[in-house]
């Protein structure tokens, strides 16, 4: 059974326009997304593109596009679109959901998501870092509640939340936003209304709870920069310069 990465990206970004074709050191964002998924080497790379502009800069940058129905309510609803465009014989079993606004996500972590899909039976993965409890009252940092023991690297995933919230092992953890699904359960996901406990925190990854889907977190050392803002562009920007 074979795996492939989908990248969702769009132009229509609220808080910083254009950001997928933003540069970083001569190169588009997405290139950098793209680079990393490549570099993780678990199977093609495909962008599910809502633009005519991602989609060149994404095949300049190796990957495979499928142009996608701009108005799909979310990143997960493009990865599924494109899936069934650029896969309608259902070789690829695992799909890994990477977001185009992480740049620096280092390749291993791309691996992470994908090997808990082989090696456990969960529905659906995703990765998570300790977080000081300093910034656990920080809504923008999405909290993971792990049922969780003492130096354990891969927990069950049993809520997720803005409100500090400690895990099993008394520590505060930050969700990092990549998924990994078997492609049942992301048909099934994306087949479903959405629930009110998704809509009142803003987290769809709550719907897969309330579903009964089996969620698997490994636990990395950090959480990657996302890039939502111009501070976060400039912050990238100089660890890329430094690189």
């Amino acid at each position: 059974m074979t795996s492939i990465v989908v990248i969702p990206a769009r132009l229509a970004s609220t808080r910083l326009p254009n950001k997928a074709l933003i540069d970083i050191n001569g190169k588009p964002m997405i290139h950098h997304v793209i680079n990393q998924a490549l570099l993780a080497n678990i199977g093609p790379v495909l962008v599910a593109s809502g633009d005519e502009a991602i989609s060149a800069a994404a095949k300049d940058s190796g990957a495979n596009v499928v142009t996608t129905d701009p108005n799909l309510p979310s990143g997960t609803d493009r990865v599924a679109a494109a899936l069934q465009v650029f896969d309608p014989e259902r070789q690829y079993e695992y799909v890994v959901n990477l977001q185009g606004d992480l740049p620096t996500i280092p390749p291993e972590y791309i691996w992470y998501v994908n090997n808990m899909l082989h090696q456990y039976s969960y529905d659906m993965t995703t990765l998570a870092s300790q977080l000081s409890p300093e910034h656990a009252s920080t809504p923008s940092i999405v909290k993971a509640v792990l049922s969780i023991s003492d130096n354990q690297s891969v927990a069950d995933g049993v809520y997720f939340c803005r409100n500090p919230v400690t895990s099993s092992d008394g520590h505060y953890y930050h969700h990092i936003g990549i998924y990994g699904y078997k492609r049942s359960s992301l048909e099934n996901f994306v087949a479903h209304p959405s629930v009110p406990i998704e809509q009142s925190e803003s987290l769809e990854q709550l719907r897969a709870l309330v579903m009964g889907m089996r969620i698997g977190i490994q636990i990395v050392p950090e959480a990657p920069l996302g890039v939502d803002t111009s501070q976060d562009l400039e912050k990238v920007r100089q660890i890329f310069t430094q690189d």
